[in-house]
């Protein structure tokens, strides 16, 4: 699946480590220009794929590019492309921002004038002037958050691999360190990992979802959506918890979970149902006859947008497929 040039081309990647299979010959690519989530449950493998891609892991067998490079041939040139926000965001807590952005322009590479003129652009873009001079160990989270992300950035790479970048934030600061992450996104190619389901579908035009160290999806949300066959329902009848919950069930939907009571006293649940062999329409219709013939006076049944999260159940069953590749 891809039209653009590719920044990212990640083909047949395998990686064990011991008896641990990590990765089971995983391949994707990300065009310029996009912004895609990398997604998968604890232990799917997708740390080890972005390891690999900034180099600090070597595949066992399988090749991992970046604009056309092969990171295990020429590490160095794939580097001066990359810009890189591990998980664990490591930094010198004792050196003041200023002292440590510096330090990383000089590691970059960069030096004189070229080093300040990236230094001043990076904390412009990540809004760190107010700290500029504060030691980073004094620094909030979220600010520490914005250090790493100038870091990645002095160099201006073509891309930006941002492993889970609001973890462990405060509200305020996940809100601010996602838009200056939808600001970076408009001119980079970002490939983001995040455990926050709605992030990802907030920032990213395309997901790709490993699973026990295989892909088992890549595609758009609407893709995604259609692959899946999966219809979130908003369902209020005038009738208690218990029972609507149980007239649910036994009219097929796959989940459940309640929802706060309508003003009038009547129970609300959002219920998934499987679409995947008669259609929407005719589930939706199967659906509504079977809660009417329980004798619910049902008083809506609104199909809603599926979210990353109920697509994430779904694609991650065994049985899953890829959309595209």
């Amino acid at each position: 699946m891809m039209s653009r040039e590719s920044v990212v081309s990640a083909s047949a990647l395998v990686k064990t480590f011991g008896d641990v299979r990590a990765l089971r010959g995983v391949g994707f690519e990300v065009g310029t220009g996009e912004v895609v989530g990398f997604l998968g449950p604890n232990g799917a493998g997708k740390s080890t794929a972005i390891r690999i891609l900034a180099g600090f892991l070597g595949a066992d067998s399988g090749t991992a590019k970046i604009c056309g490079i092969d990171v295990a041939l020429d590490p160095v040139s794939a580097k001066q492309h990359l810009g890189y926000l591990p998980e664990s965001n490591p930094l010198y807590t004792e050196m003041r921002v200023q002292d440590f952005l510096q330090f990383a322009a000089g590691a970059r590479g960069l030096s004189g004038g070229v080093a300040r003129a990236a230094i001043d652009q990076a904390v412009e873009r990540t809004g760190l002037a107010s700290v500029w001079g504060r030691l980073i160990g004094e620094c909030s989270k979220g600010f520490r958050q914005r250090v790493g992300l100038a870091q990645a950035l002095l160099h201006e790479p073509d891309l930006l691999i941002l492993d889970e970048p609001t973890n462990g934030l405060d509200p305020l600061q996940v809100v601010e360190i996602r838009e200056l992450v939808r600001e970076l996104g408009r001119e980079k190619t970002v490939l983001l990992t995040s455990h926050v389901l709605s992030e990802v579908e907030a920032l990213a035009g395309r997901v790709v979802l490993l699973h026990q160290g295989e892909k088992v999806a890549d595609g758009s949300l609407a893709e995604l959506t259609t692959q899946a066959g999966v219809m979130p329902v908003q369902v209020s009848a005038i009738c208690d918890g218990a029972s609507l919950a149980a007239a649910c069930t036994e009219a097929g939907a796959e989940t459940i979970r309640e929802l706060p009571n309508h003003a009038d006293g009547a129970s609300s649940w959002l219920c998934e149902w499987s679409v995947s062999s008669i259609g929407a329409a005719q589930t939706q219709a199967h659906a509504v006859r079977a809660l009417t013939d329980a004798g619910l006076t049902l008083i809506e049944f609104s199909p809603q947008n599926a979210t990353l999260e109920s697509l994430f159940r779904t694609l991650s069953r065994p049985s899953s497929v890829e959309v595209s590749s």
